[in-house]
This record gives structure tokens, C-alpha cells and sequence, in this order.
């Protein structure tokens, strides 16, 4: 990708995803303290009654208990995704193969991506389209902590220190056209770290 080192996206195993993904994995890759302050950064985050996207989705959300207007998961494991109660609409997708998002325009007002970043090797493409289907003034917020499946996650997430991974992201977000990055440490005492970057789409 341009603009990044050779083999940045790469990984130690580059077989199709599907085939990994292929089977449900009902595990959770933070710890109970971390989810909870990922839960409360959410309640923060999305607005009562908003529209909300949640990216590379699994059978948990994280999501606080308020009603939301809609919540649509896009993932890689329909057994997951059936498992997931928060969920309005599941949509089975793998972004590494089509980066094109299969929402029309506007569609919503908030995305999320929870500790699965590490594993898009076309992450700018996935995120311009990302600001398609958010409204005007939508935002994203891409929550990450420290463990993965380490065979299926980018070379550049294995080797770069948290820090510059936190960066990392915050660059997507701008090269895919979003505002107002950001980024913020929610870490619990004596658990999973837990970074968010965010970016607001341009006001119209």
C-alpha cells in the first residue's frame, strides 16, 4: 500500500479468510474490567436512538443497555453473528476481500470496531467507505487492546509498539477523509489495556 513499508500488511498466514474464519469462536479478547470500561466509553459514544455499525462484529457487542435505532453487525462468522442479542441485522463479509462496504449512503450515525483492526490489510479502503455510510457528522471510534489471533493479524501490529499502533490507526482515519482524530487511553488498573482512536465525518 502506498506510503507504507513493504510487506506492512502482510501476515503469517495469508490463506483465504473465510477458511479461518469458518469456525464459531465464542471468546472474548479483553478481560472483564476492560470490557466494562469499553462498555462505558460506548454509553458516552452513541447517542440514545442512533444508527449504529459495529464493524468486524462477533457474538458480543459491548454495548451498553439503551436502545439504539439500530444496530447492524458485519463479520466473518454467521453462527457468531446469529449469537450476538444486540444485533437488528447480520451481514457475513469479509472486508479483506471486498472493502466495499454493503450499506447504501447515510445509512448510519456511529460505527465501532472492537479489538479487531490489526487483522484489515486494506484499511484505508475499508474506512473511506466506512464515511460513506455514515451520515454527515458521523463518527467512528476503533477500540483496541493487546491480544489477537496472531497468525491472521498485519505484521505491523506485531511488531510496532502500542503507541505507534495507536498512531497507525489515527492515520487510516485521516487518509480515509475523516476529522477531528483523536485518540484516548480508557485502561483499567490492573487489566487489558484499552485504546480508542476516533474520527467524526465532515459536517456538510
Amino acid at each position: 500500500m502506498e506510503g507504507f513499508p513493504e510487506r506492512f500488511f502482510a501476515r503469517e498466514d495469508e490463506s483465504a479468510d473465510a477458511g479461518f474464519y469458518r469456525q464459531a469462536r465464542l471468546v472474548t479478547h479483553i478481560d472483564d474490567a476492560t470490557i466494562a470500561a469499553l462498555t462505558g466509553f460506548y454509553a458516552e459514544f452513541l447517542p440514545p436512538l442512533s444508527r449504529v455499525l459495529d464493524l468486524m462484529s462477533s457474538w458480543v457487542s459491548h454495548l451498553p443497555e439503551e436502545e439504539y435505532g439500530r444496530v447492524a453487525g458485519l463479520g466473518m462468522n454467521e453462527e457468531e453473528l446469529a449469537a450476538n442479542p444486540r444485533l437488528t441485522d447480520r451481514i457475513v463479509h469479509d472486508l479483506n476481500e471486498e472493502p466495499v462496504l454493503p450499506f447504501a449512503d447515510d445509512s448510519f450515525d456511529r460505527a465501532v470496531v472492537a479489538v479487531s483492526v490489526q487483522y484489515l490489510v486494506r484499511p484505508i479502503e475499508v474506512f473511506t467507505d466506512l464515511r460513506r455510510v455514515l451520515a454527515p457528522g458521523g463518527r467512528v471510534a476503533v477500540a483496541m487492546s493487546h491480544r489477537c489471533f496472531p497468525t491472521k493479524a498485519i505484521l505491523a501490529f506485531r511488531a510496532l509498539p502500542p503507541s505507534d499502533r495507536i498512531r497507525l490507526v489515527g492515520s487510516y482515519l485521516h487518509r480515509a477523509g475523516f476529522v477531528e482524530v483523536n485518540a484516548l487511553d480508557r485502561s483499567p488498573e490492573n487489566a487489558d489495556p484499552l485504546w480508542i482512536v476516533t474520527g467524526d465525518c465532515p459536517a456538510p
